[in-house]
C-alpha cells in the first residue's frame, strides 16, 4: 500500500490503476463502497471523477479535497485469469490556522496574564510565542502564555506563530499594555540672575500618561500667576519670565495619574549659591551627607 498526501485545495488524482486488453472489468472503491465500476458511477459526490488518457489508465479525481477524504481507495481489476487490486492510502494535509486569539488588552504592572493562541490543522501546528522587542527572542509557551506578575518592559507586541510545514505559518499579534505608576526620572533646575527668564523641568515615565501640577511651597501655580507652564507628553516646564528676589526658591514637580503619584523638589536660585542645576535630589543627599559627616566628627563616631 502506498500513500499519497495532499494539501485540501483544488483537487487530487490518485493515478494508481492501469488496464489493458486484457482487462475485463474495473472497479475503484473507498471503505467498501463502490465509487466507480467501470465507466458507472456509483457515488453520488459530484466531485469525483474518472480521469482516463488513453486506454491504458483508469485514474480516480477528487476535487476540491477535505480531510473527510483522508483515507484508503483500492482500485480493483478483473481479467480472465485473475483479479488484481492495488491501494492507495490518501494523507489530507490541512495548513496551520490561527482561528482564535487574545485581543488587545490593558492591565495594571504586577498583575498575571495569559495569552491564548489556538491553531488547527493537519498534522497538528506548532505553537511559538515571541516579544518583539528588539530581541525578540522567543518565550516558554505554547497555546497559552503565562505572565506572572507582569512588569512595565514586558508591554508590547506578542507574536504568535502556529507552523505545520504544509504552508506558510499562519500569524496573529496581540497588543499588551502595562499601566504603571507615574516615575520622576529627571529635573532640571535653574540658575537665573534678577530680570531674567527662569525655566525648570520635570520628566516622568508613566502608564497612562501622568498629569502634572506645580507648586511654590503649598501653593498650586497657575499660568494666571505670573508664570508658562508647558506640559508636552510626559514632559513639564515652568517658565518665570522676569525673575525677581522674591521667585527664588523651593518648587516642587507633581506626577500623577489613576495608579499613583510622585513629586521631585526642583529650584530657582540666584548664580553663587551654589545649588546643583541638575535638581534637588544630588542637592539633599549632598546635605545629609554634609550633616552627618559633621554629626560623626562632634561624637567622635
Amino acid at each position: 500500500m502506498s500513500s499519497l498526501r495532499r494539501e485540501n485545495r483544488d483537487y487530487v488524482s490518485l493515478h494508481e490503476c492501469y488496464v489493458d486488453d486484457k482487462v475485463s472489468k474495473a472497479a475503484w472503491l473507498n471503505r467498501s463502497n463502490i465509487i466507480f465500476a467501470g465507466q458507472d458511477k456509483w457515488s453520488l459526490d459530484p466531485r469525483v471523477d474518472l480521469v482516463t488518457k488513453g486506454q491504458l489508465e483508469y485514474s480516480l479525481r477528487i476535487q476540491k479535497v477535505d480531510v473527510f477524504d483522508e483515507g484508503p481507495y483500492i482500485c480493483s481489476i478483473q481479467t480472465k485469469q485473475q483479479s488484481k487490486t492495488s491501494q492507495v492510502y490518501l494523507i489530507v494535509q490541512v495548513p496551520a490556522n490561527i482561528y482564535k486569539v487574545t485581543e488587545d488588552l490593558t492591565v495594571n504592572e504586577g498583575a498575571n496574564v495569559t495569552l491564548s493562541c489556538l491553531a488547527s490543522g493537519r498534522p497538528d501546528p506548532a505553537i511559538n510565542w515571541r516579544l518583539l522587542n528588539p530581541s525578540a527572542e522567543p518565550l516558554d509557551g505554547e497555546e497559552y502564555l503565562d505572565i506572572t506578575g507582569i512588569m512595565r518592559n514586558q508591554a508590547g507586541r506578542y507574536e504568535c506563530k502556529a507552523s505545520n510545514d504544509v504552508a506558510t505559518p499562519d500569524v496573529k499579534y496581540v497588543n499588551v499594555v502595562v499601566n504603571y505608576p507615574p516615575t520622576i526620572k529627571k529635573t532640571q533646575s535653574s540658575e537665573t540672575p534678577v530680570g531674567r527668564m527662569g525655566t525648570l523641568q520635570c520628566d516622568a515615565t508613566a502608564v497612562p500618561t501622568p498629569e502634572f501640577e506645580w507648586y511654590r511651597d503649598e501653593k498650586r501655580l497657575s499660568n494666571a500667576q505670573g508664570v508658562n507652564i508647558q506640559i508636552i507628553g510626559t514632559n513639564t516646564i515652568l517658565m518665570v519670565a522676569n525673575v525677581t528676589e522674591e521667585d527664588y526658591g523651593n518648587y516642587t514637580c507633581v506626577a500623577s495619574n489613576r495608579l499613583g503619584v510622585q513629586n521631585a523638589s526642583v529650584f530657582l536660585y540666584r548664580p553663587g549659591t551654589g545649588r546643583d542645576i541638575n535638581g534637588s535630589a544630588p542637592v539633599s543627599q549632598s546635605l545629609w551627607l554634609l550633616l552627618a559627616c559633621f554629626a560623626c566628627l562632634f561624637f567622635k563616631c
